[in-house]
């Protein structure tokens, strides 16, 4: 599967994805804001990260005004459900590898694994 979680509204997002060429690749893109994730995408997700919390965002303005803070997986779970802004963007996939957000170091690792 090729697959991206991403906002089409994200300017890095679009970077990523012209930088890493995922249109000339065949992903399948999915905007997590007008095609909402479901538990099963999440669950699919969740097994190649190994928590949720690796996929949940804390830099999401929405979440310096949660309180209490989520702490149990379960949390995490419901959160990114609820709310797409939860989860780190983009999320992209490509057969059994994950590459979660847009730090550097992912991206570099996501372009080497792309080739």
């Amino acid at each position: 599967m090729k697959k991206i979680y991403y906002l089409s509204s994200c300017s890095t997002c679009a970077r990523i994805i012209k930088e890493l060429k995922l249109e000339a690749q065949k992903f399948e893109f999915q905007d997590i804001k007008t095609e909402k994730i479901t538990g099963k995408q999440l669950e699919e997700m969740k097994s190649m990260a190994g928590t949720y919390e690796a996929l949940f965002s804390r830099v999401a303005l929405k979440y310096k005004t949660l309180d209490p803070k989520p702490a149990a997986e379960s949390e995490f779970k419901k959160l990114i459900l609820e709310e797409y802004t939860f989860l780190k963007r983009p999320v992209i996939i490509s057969g059994k590898d994950i590459f979660i957000g847009n730090s550097k170091t992912n991206i570099s690792s996501a372009k080497e694994k792309l080739k």
